[in-house]
């Protein structure tokens, strides 16, 4: 039998979703709240990802060892996550468990938030912080983000800065938590051999009490800082390299464009960058990406390399970004589809796969495509949308950042 997409309305807003495959042998489900780090005021950055460490922390019903312990029974595997823009919580089992895990997801959703569970869980948020300022990848990023949003919300750290997690309370973390983690904010989504209306009677049932808060996103474009800037710093003995240009948005048709004109240009292998950089040995690593987000998009691109090299390593970059459109050929074209379409049809073998796109998607777009529907919108790219939307999204970064050894 095919697969076939359900989606069902709680009286409270809570939107269920499901691609279901009755041939599947396993099932996955997870929670979506639109909420993440562009949600949060610049005094609250980070406060997404430590409620998300909350949720593990236990209810006032389920301690955390409890939590854990009935997850392990069930074979579940689980976990969460949280980005700019959303935070996921999800599980994947055997068919025959999917109720007690959506059952025990949603318990979790609505945790004890206790202070002394506060107060641990802060220093392991502030560790973690430490952790990542020993990736100058990360580090460099971050900072490129904040100097090309400026102070738009886009430009905030997910894991927020010593400083906003030092000063945070567990009542302001309650107050976001009231508002965000609302029912018209959440998304469930379901796949795999899913008994779709047992499943959205149960979720209705165990969320019926979660409220509605109205809570919103502004998503409108933001301007962005035209900028270069260099930091130093000692503990480094390599330079890195970051730019970041304006792209299509989430729901723009060009993304697929957009996807395509950063593989060529920065792909894992056989991409422009790669040829003339890494086998040509200037550069150590080099890649490039497009990311989208509601309401907006940006590319990057990173390299890394010896500190006398990274002149020319930029120049070669620029050069290769200045001259992609007109060097693409069907060729490549061609090379990317079979890639892509052999991405998308390994991930829609895995109901985990499916889940989480499922989630994503509705997220974002408020819709569903099927996974062949988006193949056929990829392969459907022609060199005429290459150029189209690499003149109105011009590669080249407007934002410049380099880490660099001091001295």
């Amino acid at each position: 039998m095919p697969v076939t997409f359900r989606e069902f309305t709680a009286p409270n807003g809570l939107r269920i979703l499901g691609e279901i495959d009755p041939a599947a042998h396993s099932a996955a489900a997870g929670f979506f709240v639109k909420t993440g780090a562009r949600d949060e005021s610049t005094a609250l950055m980070g406060v997404s990802h430590f409620l998300e460490h909350m949720m593990f922390k236990g209810t006032e019903e389920i301690s955390a060892d409890e939590l854990n312990r009935r997850f392990d029974a069930m074979g579940a595997r689980n976990n969460a996550y949280t980005s700019g823009e959303m935070t996921c919580f999800y599980a994947h089992v055997l068919p025959e468990r999917l109720m007690e895990a959506t059952e025990l997801l949603s318990k979790m959703m609505r945790p004890a938030l206790r202070e002394e569970d506060f107060d641990r869980e802060k220093n392991v948020i502030l560790e973690e912080i430490a952790m990542y300022k020993d990736e100058p990848f990360w580090v460099l990023y971050e900072k490129t983000l904040e100097e090309h949003y400026g102070k738009h919300p886009l430009g905030h750290r997910v894991l927020g800065t010593n400083e906003s997690i030092t000063a945070l309370s567990r009542d302001q973390m309650r107050a976001y938590f009231d508002e965000r983690y609302s029912a018209d904010n959440t998304i469930v989504s379901l796949a795999g051999r899913v008994d779709f209306d047992a499943a959205a009677a149960q979720i209705t049932s165990l969320c019926g009490s979660w409220k509605r808060t109205g809570v919103g996103r502004d998503n409108a474009r933001p301007r962005v800082n035209r900028s270069a800037f260099t930091v130093r710093d000692a503990k480094v003995t390599r330079a890195y390299l970051i730019g970041v240009a304006e792209g299509p948005a989430a729901d723009d048709d060009r993304r697929y464009a957009a996807v395509l004109l950063s593989q060529v240009l920065g792909g894992a292998d056989n991409s422009r960058l790669h040829w003339a950089l890494l086998e040509t040995g200037i550069a150590e690593e080099v890649q490039a990406g497009y990311d989208p987000h509601d309401g907006c998009g940006s590319y990057y691109v990173f390299a890394s390399g010896s500190p006398d090299r990274a002149e020319e390593i930029w120049s070669v970059v620029r050069r290769e970004i200045e001259g992609l459109v007109d060097s693409v050929t069907e060729d490549d074209l061609e090379r990317l589809r079979s890639k892509l379409a052999t991405g998308v049809t390994v991930g829609g073998e895995r109901p985990a796969d499916r889940m989480q796109r499922l989630g994503r998607q509705w997220v974002y777009l408020g819709r569903y495509a099927t996974l062949e529907e988006e193949l056929a919108r990829v392969n459907a790219v022609t060199l005429k949308d290459l150029r189209e939307t690499a003149a109105a999204f011009p590669m080249m970064p407007v934002t410049e950042g380099r880490l660099v050894p001091e001295g």
